[in-house]
Formats: C-alpha cells, sequence, structure tokens
C-alpha cells in the first residue's frame, strides 16, 4: 500500500504542486502536460504480461529504455519541448523510485 501511495502520489500530487509553485500563471496547462505524460506507458501494452508487480519499468519498456530517456533529456534544451521534457523525465524518476521499493 505505500509503495502504490508513493506512485500514485509522485504521479498526481506532485506535478500538480510544481506546476502551481513554479508555474503558476500556467499551472493548468502544465499540470495536464505532465498528465499526458503518463501516455508513455501504453508501452506497457507490449509486455507480456502487461503488469508484473515487481518488474522494474526502466530500460525494460520501450519508452522507459535509456534511450527514450536520453531524448527526453535533449528535449530540456528547447524552449518548446521543455515542460514536455521535464514531465517525462519525471515520470521516469517516478518509475525508478519504484524500482526500489
Amino acid at each position: 500500500m505505500l509503495k502504490f501511495s508513493i506512485h500514485y502520489s509522485l504521479h498526481f500530487i506532485f506535478p500538480l504542486l510544481i506546476s502551481l509553485v513554479f508555474l503558476n500563471s500556467k499551472w493548468k496547462k502544465v499540470y495536464l502536460i505532465f498528465l499526458l505524460s503518463m501516455l508513455v506507458d501504453l508501452d506497457h501494452l507490449l509486455a507480456n504480461p502487461i503488469f508484473q508487480e515487481n518488474r522494474c519499468s526502466i530500460n525494460f519498456h520501450p519508452f522507459h529504455s535509456y534511450i527514450a530517456i536520453g531524448i527526453y533529456f535533449v528535449g530540456l534544451f528547447f524552449s518548446k519541448t521543455r515542460i514536455l521534457a521535464i514531465a517525462l523525465l519525471f515520470h521516469m524518476l517516478t518509475d525508478l523510485i519504484d524500482c526500489y521499493l
């Protein structure tokens, strides 16, 4: 239950706080981008089984691979993709934390 609470707090509550604190004037748009970044989890549908409780997503699923994470990192350097890149990297960090819980 603790792992579940931490994981989903990091996916839903913490991004809301980031949006409100750092980008107050655009917080709704930024929060929506954070929520939409969860679409990268669609790559879980390619796994067999789709869900395995103790499986680490990082470098197992295509959108969670080191190459994908590198692409997300490059997105930080462009103003048009920076918020999405932050959202995707935060998503990867959340999933990485899950690997150690």
